[in-house]
């Protein structure tokens, strides 16, 4: 099983003297990967229902807090670690430009000698998107159609891509991926998204829900994949732990890997603490770097 930590630049992780601790102490302690989250802002009073909490707001109803920009965050956490793995868990991907997100993905990937895993969903908070000046009704097609031009850039080649909301030719891009191309997780809860990341997803990241929604998410992925005549097994599956202790965690854990969830994501704690789980976990699971 892999272990990650996840919204890693917030709270403690949201300052730099705090995002190189944690950063080096998750390496140190065997963490496969680093997770952050996104917001560019946060529009005040916003009414749209956040989907990972039963009060439909994030953050426990803060709207002040600081959030870094997740690339700008992994840039300076992968300059101050050697192995752990960069994730963005999730990048909403249909509010950037996508030959701007593939160079700035593609040199983090290459200057990190390919840690990079790009996390990616179509968001729900519809007031940034009106902030943003993007349309949110489209963005499902939006994302797919980025998608498939990151994946055109990053061959490095003469690249060209013509779609509804992807329209370029001929254009080179460089430098590619330390790999050739960065893994493309698809994050969400929906059906939508489930077959989402049976298409066009080399892994599915559903979050961390109670464990029914979780394996509805999976099956519904795990059809879409049937339908289309792909092996389920070609989707990595991650989900999020968490439990009102230790012990809980682990239940959560072995029920997830029961499930064909191979990487567990975590939320991250002080550093004696985080060493103290992570030792845990090793003792537990064959905890995979």
């Amino acid at each position: 099983m892999k272990f990650g930590l996840i919204f890693v630049n917030t709270g403690m992780g949201s300052t730099p003297a705090g995002a190189r601790q944690l950063a080096q102490n998750a390496e140190a302690a065997g963490f496969e990967s680093l997770w952050t989250v996104e917001h560019v802002v946060v529009p005040s009073g916003y009414q749209s229902k956040y989907p990972y909490d039963k009060s439909g707001k994030m953050a426990g109803g803060l709207e002040e807090f600081d959030l870094p920009d997740p690339l700008i965050w992994l840039t300076y956490a992968g300059a101050v670690t050697e192995r752990i793995k960069l994730g963005t868990g999730i990048l909403i991907l249909p509010q950037r430009n996508p030959l701007v997100v593939a160079k700035e993905l593609a040199t983090l990937d290459a200057f990190t000698g390919g840690r990079v895993i790009l996390g990616t969903g179509v968001g729900w908070l519809k007031e940034e998107f009106d902030a943003l000046g993007v349309p949110f009704a489209d963005r499902g097609r939006r994302h797919d159609d980025y998608v498939e031009a990151l994946r055109a850039l990053w061959t490095g080649d003469r690249a060209s891509l013509h779609t509804t909301y992807a329209n370029f030719d001929k254009c080179i891009s460089r430098p590619v991926p330390a790999n050739g191309t960065i893994p493309v997780v698809i994050g969400g809860h929906t059906t939508k998204a489930a077959q989402r990341a049976a298409r066009i997803g080399d892994g599915f990241f559903p979050g961390s829900g109670g464990l029914d929604e979780l394996r509805t998410a999976f099956d519904a992925m795990r059809a879409e994949c049937a339908a289309i005549g792909r092996d389920p097994n070609e989707v990595e599956l991650s989900a999020g732990g968490g439990g009102r202790d230790f012990d809980e965690l682990c239940s959560r854990v072995e029920q997830l890997a029961a499930m064909g969830v191979t990487r567990v994501l975590l939320p991250p704690q002080p550093g004696e603490r985080l060493l103290q789980m992570a030792e845990g976990l090793k003792t537990r699971f064959d905890m995979e770097v």
